[in-house]
């Protein structure tokens, strides 16, 4: 796979986007830079064996300056691995090959992650409990099967499950769900003016309150108001 050629405009969507899909290294170097066309046909043999499961893009940070500055060079080549929008590591400088390989080593997943990757992917529930069987706190394969629990009517396994991990804007949604079901549009404003009177002295109502705006969103537009409301009832 060819590296990509990133400018300052592309770098949001080609590199932190991408980047939470799969690993992306980026190369930032210069024409003038002699180390630069050193590191450059090595790294990009080593990262094209990986068939795809790391990216490489290239950065020239003479025509390119802002990118540079985000990452806060010194000296180039540098190179910088990131994951899930992230830095996860990086070296400076050209290295020889067996270097280069045992960094892009380190960061492509091992066999179990590509098959629990594979099995989430799935999306089924027989998939999904196997990924778990391997990785039992996975929060991808968690919030997954949570959801299929919660569709499935099986509210009670579902809010254990997502027990397993720390609390998330998923889980949050998984658990919401699960308490107060589907809730359609046209119904909440009627039924969260109701609960607003039994929000202070009624912990299930106040519970059922912030349910139905969990699962409302915050891009409802009616969401914030209502968040206001329940602020000025409880204090």
């Amino acid at each position: 796979m060819a590296a990509i050629d990133v400018t300052d405009a592309t770098f949001e969507s080609e590199v932190i986007e991408k980047s939470k899909d799969v690993t992306v290294v980026v190369d930032l170097w210069a024409p003038w830079c002699g180390p630069c066309k050193t590191l450059g046909p090595i790294i990009e043999s080593v990262i094209d064996a990986t068939d795809g499961k790391v990216v490489l893009v290239k950065v020239n940070i003479d025509e390119n300056p802002a990118i540079g500055q985000a990452f806060k060079v010194q000296s180039i080549p540098a190179v910088y691995a990131l994951q899930d929008g992230a830095v996860v590591n990086g070296f400076m400088g050209a290295q020889p090959e067996h270097e280069v390989q045992a960094f892009i080593d380190s960061l492509a997943p091992s066999e179990q992650e590509q098959a629990i990757s594979e099995l989430i992917a799935g999306g089924d529930e027989g998939s999904l409990r196997i990924a778990l069987e391997m990785e039992p706190a996975n929060e991808d394969a968690i919030g997954a099967l949570g959801e299929l629990l919660v569709a499935d009517g099986r509210v009670e396994e579902a809010l254990a499950l997502i027990e397993r991990i720390p609390e998330n804007d998923r889980t949050r949604k998984i658990a919401a769900s699960a308490r107060v079901g589907e809730t359609p549009d046209d119904d909440n404003d009627s039924k969260l003016i109701a609960l607003l009177d039994q929000v202070k002295d009624d912990d299930d109502a106040r519970q059922q309150f912030v349910d139905i705006l969990e699962l409302m969103g915050a891009d409802d537009p009616r969401t914030a108001g209502y968040r206001r409301q329940l602020t000025m009832r409880l204090y």
